[in-house]
């Protein structure tokens, strides 16, 4: 009888403590414990109302906080206010996105997520244990991969923020927002209602910002003090967001992680472009043209069925190559340059003169979507790649991708990379190097805030190494979570060390606009005089113009795979 009173007891405080009524403090014994959590655990005030985290080996979180709702096609608005205290523990749901096949999850460990329209604005923020509002820390808000298509904030295992706050001392928080058609079919042509659908993915991103600016200080977050950063079409959006006037003030600086890509985040949408991909949503519907508030009623798996079906009948009439292109015609969604939200494209022939005072970190990876193809068959090219190849086997790879500039290749390789085995020039890649120079270069010339420039060129070691530097391979070390990602870091020694040097470059450039600091090697802004280049591996250093013979030599390939090919990577890459 008095343990069925003890747990009513304990029940209904629980019950008060979510409503706000009742904040009794924890155990005395749990604060010793790594993981805090119960009523009066990490309760933060935010413009909506109360909410409540929990503590992570001292580190408070926050997760799935709703900073905006929205009609589908419509503007973000703000969340109706809370009464109590909301539990902000678990993740949020996340926006609904292609019926994709879960790419392999030990090249890309990754988070369970639910999938759902309503709710999916939602953000997490880590902040370190001693942040608070006389002790305010740098801010950095992470814009997911994905392109504009999919992705979410727990997309991978590494995008959690906890170690990141700790070792870097910075608030760190992460943003879900619409995609694909929800965030950018152009109904602008139906009615004023609807001039800024086609850009409402961006208006989201904004609106997480307003929230940042608004709330942050209640976590020890400095709304002063914001970088936003992302990796591919993370990247991308970082560039957009700082070519949206509405962003002004909300952000000091941006990091974009291999995501200048000619087509997508430097070159979005024309206009008649996304009027033409609605009026052919609306056909494959058997809709009149028009009749948005049918569209309105269309479940969603109807609706991306025939939009993505327009995307297709759009790139085939008007000829447009795959961004990631094999060849073959194709468009991925993308924000569109309307004239008014988005008045220019991101980075076209200048870089957006609202951006001349905003510090640029840009980068890619050495190899990126090159080694991707192969990661479909890991049984067979963890015993047969780069490394393993006999001489012949090495000159024939290198002639079947450059043909008779094989030689030129080689040596403007070597000139690059001497201490590297020639034979991964048969990797090198130039589809997003290239984009992500062209940008340093056009921040460089407005001789306003600095631009850094770097490549990542440390390898994995697992499975043979064959994979090398690919697509996302370094968020492990930017965000130093290495242990989450040890299928993919091999978790050695050699990866903290590197994580150490990464995790501090990002949040020195988070603090101040400059990534130096101790710990790190001497990072010179870059300028198209000195073509300054930090080159991340084992032993980090500069490079001055250290790549541009042969980035001139190769010629620009289109990405060794689709995004439906990296999507494709599934259990056959766990289970052969």
């Amino acid at each position: 009888m008095r343990y069925k009173k003890y747990v009513a007891s304990w029940v209904l405080a629980a019950l008060l403590g979510s409503a706000g009524l009742f904040h009794a403090m924890p155990a005395a014994h749990a604060a010793a414990d790594p993981i805090q959590a119960g009523p009066g655990v990490a309760v933060t005030e935010t413009a909506g109302g109360s909410v409540q985290g929990y503590v992570d080996r001292g580190v408070r979180v926050y997760k799935g906080i709703p900073y905006a709702t929205a009609e589908r096609f419509m503007p973000p608005r703000a969340v109706p206010a809370w009464q109590g205290t909301r539990l902000a523990v678990d993740y949020g749901p996340v926006v609904p996105q292609g019926n994709f096949p879960a790419p392999s999850t030990f090249f890309w460990p990754r988070l369970p997520a639910v999938s759902r329209e309503n709710g999916s604005l939602n953000l997490n923020v880590w902040s370190p244990k001693d942040a608070s509002a006389s002790n305010r820390k740098a801010v950095m808000v992470w814009f997911h991969g994905g392109g504009f298509s999919m992705g979410s904030s727990v997309d991978l295992a590494a995008y959690d923020g906890r170690r990141l706050a700790e070792f870097g001392d910075v608030v760190v928080v992460s943003v879900n927002h619409r995609l694909n058609v929800l965030g950018h079919l152009d109904l602008s042509a139906y009615g004023p209602q609807y001039k800024d659908s086609a850009n409402v993915g961006v208006m989201d991103l904004v609106a997480a910002l307003q929230w940042v600016h608004d709330n942050i200080g209640q976590f020890g977050g400095d709304p002063s003090n914001v970088t936003i950063f992302g990796q591919s079409g993370g990247g991308a959006k970082v560039l957009t967001v700082m070519a949206a006037p509405a962003a002004k003030g909300l952000f000091q600086k941006g990091i974009v992680q291999s995501g200048a890509v000619e087509g997508m985040g430097m070159t979005l949408f024309k206009p008649e472009v996304g009027h033409r991909i609605a009026r052919h949503t609306f056909a494959n519907l058997g809709l009149r043209d028009g009749d948005v508030a049918a569209l309105q009623k269309v479940p969603y798996e109807q609706l991306r069925t025939a939009s993505d079906k327009a995307l297709q009948q759009v790139a085939d009439e008007l000829k447009i190559p795959e961004v990631m292109g094999s060849g073959r015609y194709g468009l991925s969604w993308a924000p569109t340059t309307d004239g008014s939200y988005i008045p220019q494209e991101p980075v076209g022939e200048t870089y957006p003169a609202m951006a001349k005072d905003i510090p640029l970190l840009i980068g890619s990876n050495l190899t990126e979507w090159e080694t991707v193809p192969e990661m479909t068959d890991p049984v067979h090219y963890a015993a047969h790649n780069q490394r393993t190849w006999s001489a012949a086997e090495r000159d024939a790879e290198l002639q079947k991708r450059f043909g008779d500039k094989k030689d030129a290749v080689v040596a403007a390789f070597r000139k690059a990379y001497p201490d590297r085995n020639p034979a991964d020039a048969v990797y090198t890649d130039t589809f997003l190097r290239k984009p992500a120079l062209k940008t340093a270069r056009l921040k460089a010339d407005q001789n306003g805030a600095p631009v850094y420039n770097y490549v990542f060129a440390w390898d994995t070691p697992v499975m043979g190494g064959f994979a090398m530097s690919y697509h996302t391979a370094e968020i492990p070390f930017v965000f130093h979570n290495i242990e989450a990602e040890e299928t993919v870091t091999g978790g050695g020694k050699e990866a903290h060390a590197l994580a150490d040097v990464m995790a501090r470059a990002w949040t020195n450039f988070a603090k101040t606009g400059n990534p130096n600091g101790k710990g790190v090697p001497h990072w010179e802004p870059f300028t198209r005089a000195n073509g300054a280049t930090m080159i991340f591996d084992n032993k980090s250093h500069m490079g001055y113009h250290h790549d541009d013979d042969l980035m001139q030599v190769i010629e620009k390939k289109q990405g060794g795979a689709s995004a439906a090919d990296v999507m494709n990577i599934a259990a056959s890459a766990e289970t052969k």
